[in-house]
């Protein structure tokens, strides 16, 4: 098989990113990379931009543009990173975008589109057990009892930031930051947005059916 191109992939809270981003990866034999991942493991390994990454953390500061990019000019820079790669949480904004490019030249932009219904009804629907952290939803995996955890019987609690509101209110961001993004890359020629409903195995053939290898 041929290398696989260096691929971005978008979409709103809610579109299954991390989970199709994690499928890609494995089904071509390629990193994924996940920016909550790599400020984690910089925090963790206590590299010298995990330091500074750990000092904005500790007083409750969002990361600057520039730190956030060395953090990710660093992972992207690893021997695994050669033969492609899926960056999963990065870019948000054009002049990230516009960092990244300094960095590596990526070869295509997968946006998968869901409507603002279809994700409020994904991730209203969801509910944790507070004890053991076994997952539900009401509609697509409900518990044996309304609100209880099949596992320990404990009651299920709602994430604050599944409140319909709070979904909303992220959707709203979402489009206000990426929607100069897609456009940024649509004018690049190397965007391609693929329908995010249906199941995860029918979302996954729509991405891999699209022309992800390197010639």
């Amino acid at each position: 098989m041929s290398d696989m191109k260096r691929l971005v992939l978008l979409g709103p809270p809610g579109a299954g990113k991390g989970t199709q981003a994690a499928m890609i990866a494995d089904h071509f034999c390629v990193p994924r990379i996940s920016t909550g991942d790599i400020l984690r493991n910089a925090v963790r390994e206590g590299t010298a931009l995990g330091q500074q990454a750990r000092a904005h953390m500790n007083r409750g500061e969002l990361l600057p543009d520039s730190l956030m990019m060395e953090i990710v000019e660093e992972r992207l820079k690893l021997p695994d990173c050669k033969n492609g790669f899926v960056l999963d949480g990065l870019p948000r904004t054009v002049i990230q975008a516009k960092e990244l490019e300094k960095i590596v030249n990526i070869d295509i932009v997968v946006a998968i589109d869901v409507g603002e219904e279809e994700v409020v009804r994904r991730l209203a629907g969801r509910r944790l057990c507070p004890i053991c952290e076994a997952g539900y939803h009401v509609e697509f995996k409900p518990p044996r009892q309304a609100e209880i955890c099949d596992r320990c019987g404990t009651p299920l609690k709602q994430r604050d930031d599944d409140q319909e509101g709070v979904i909303r209110n992220r959707l709203k961001t979402y489009r206000e930051w990426t929607a100069p993004l897609l456009e940024y890359y649509k004018r690049k020629s190397i965007l391609r947005v693929i329908d995010g409903k249906g199941k995860v195995e029918e979302v996954f053939r729509r991405i891999v059916s699209l022309d992800l290898q390197k010639r």
